[in-house]
């Protein structure tokens, strides 16, 4: 009974022992996909340079996104632009705002108006030593101050991403507006504020001045952590250059001239093609960038349809109308309407200067619009007649049987025809001479023989 006793307690010390290593191996496994997961750490570094426009928004999404589902760290973004468009800008801050993960703003060179604007947005701010920061003030397409109402709505903008930061706002709108006196800054009224590294710093717009992507790791404590650069696709990289505000009026025109030339030329060839090319570059790289939907370029195929149905039924209708739709489907593929317009606008004007240079240096014909125009000239050399031209009556001599007023009839042998005068009244019973014949139309005058006077 003892013995019994006796093993019964080892059995349940080896039991206790073999509980506790299998929750000790336990803990260990449950514990160590986070320590590799700390070990790992990602940190994300997507770069913003050149304009800052829709293009540059999708790719920015993208890396986003991508730092979510890896559970990144940290995401930097490696700044270097003049700035952009405000609505894209906008749209990049909305962003910033709704992600978690902990945003860096390294201003490498230039983080100037909508790249200020961005910058505002991240949860630290740090530059390089060369880096500036501002002059954020609104232009139009044309380099001009943009109206008040664009200007307070971007104004308030800037102010309130600087507070939702923690910034002085008023360093912010002196980056918007010229009627703020900051000399202290380079800015006195008059001058828009322009921050350096150091300046920044002074005024809590940086965290700190680091000297590269390494030395800002190691300042955040992040220098174990994989950096994944997020670079450009090609089509992304594509449509931020198609979607350019310069390289879109560019576009438009190639495709303007392009199909201008296949209308003088027979047959379908190289220019048509190049036309249809530029249009489908125009709308592939505004697809990518967002600025255009299905829809938009639904519109222009179906207007493309009408334009080309036209050839086919004369009338006018479909081409206005399909012409309609095809601008229209360009106006709304863009991200401005008025830029759209100024495009569409500068194309047409080219392709107006094209066809007048084809028609009067070259002497080209439509090709294209011979089914619309009834070029057929119906005349004698062509054998075409509506009446027996009897050109053997010319220089036949009659007798007028009636006064001529100054038509009548006059007789010819034994034949009598109707006949008109040149013009002057002449009695019955003169002799008349037959001078020239038009159709139907026989022209007589008073005969007068050679040597002698009419009788």
């Amino acid at each position: 009974m003892h013995t019994n006793q006796q093993r019964e307690v080892r059995i349940m010390k080896r039991t206790k022992i073999f509980s506790w290593i299998f929750l000790m191996v336990m803990s260990i496994v449950l514990v160590f996909p986070s320590l590799t997961a700390f070990a790992n750490g990602k940190v994300y570094e997507i770069s913003v340079n050149n304009e800052i426009e829709k293009g540059l928004v999708e790719h920015l999404k993208r890396g986003f996104n991508e730092a979510k589902s890896n559970n990144a760290e940290a995401i930097i973004l490696n700044m270097h632009t003049p700035g952009g468009f405000v609505a894209a800008a906008s749209e990049i801050g909305r962003l910033m705002d709704s992600t978690d993960i902990p945003i860096i703003a390294f201003i490498n060179s230039d983080a100037l108006s909508a790249g200020a604007y961005i910058a505002l947005h991240a949860d630290k701010i740090y530059m390089t030593p060369n880096a500036t920061m501002g002059a954020a003030a609104v232009i139009d397409s044309a380099g001009n101050t943009a109206g008040e109402k664009a200007e307070s709505d971007w104004l308030a903008k800037m102010t309130s991403a600087a507070e939702n930061s923690g910034r002085d706002p008023k360093f912010a709108q002196a980056m918007v507006r010229n009627d703020f006196d900051l000399p202290e800054l380079r800015a006195p009224k008059g001058k828009l504020l322009t921050l350096t590294a150091e300046d920044a710093e002074k005024v809590n717009y940086s965290e700190g001045t680091v000297a590269s992507i390494d030395a800002l790791l190691k300042t955040l404590q992040l220098e174990d952590s994989e950096v994944v650069k997020v670079e450009q696709t090609f089509a992304e990289k594509l449509a931020r250059f198609i979607t350019n505000p310069i390289i879109v009026p560019i576009l438009l025109s190639i495709a303007s001239i392009g199909l201008v030339v296949e209308l003088y030329s027979p047959g379908f060839g190289l220019a048509g093609s190049m036309g249809l090319a530029s249009l489908g570059m125009f709308f592939f790289g505004h697809l990518i960038a967002g600025f255009a939907g299905y829809e938009t370029l639904i519109i222009f195929v179906i207007g493309l349809i009408l334009v080309i149905a036209e050839l086919f039924v004369p009338g006018g209708i479909l081409g206005i109308i399909g012409g309609a739709l095809i601008i229209g489907s360009l106006l709304f593929a863009g991200e401005s309407f008025a830029h759209m317009a100024y495009s569409i606008l500068i194309a047409m004007i080219i392709a107006g200067i094209g066809m007048v240079i084809l028609m009067k240096f070259f002497g080209k014909k439509l090709h294209m619009f011979n089914r619309l125009v009834l070029r057929d000239a119906t005349s004698t050399e062509e054998g075409y007649v509506s009446n027996t031209n009897r050109i053997e009556l010319i220089g036949k001599v009659g007798q007028s049987i009636t006064p001529l007023r100054p038509s009548g009839t006059v007789l010819v042998g034994q034949e009598r025809l109707d006949v008109v005068t040149q013009g002057g009244y002449m009695d019955a019973g003169k002799t008349v001479e037959i001078v020239k014949v038009e159709g139907s139309r026989i022209v007589v005058r008073e005969f007068i023989e050679k040597g002698g006077e009419g009788i």
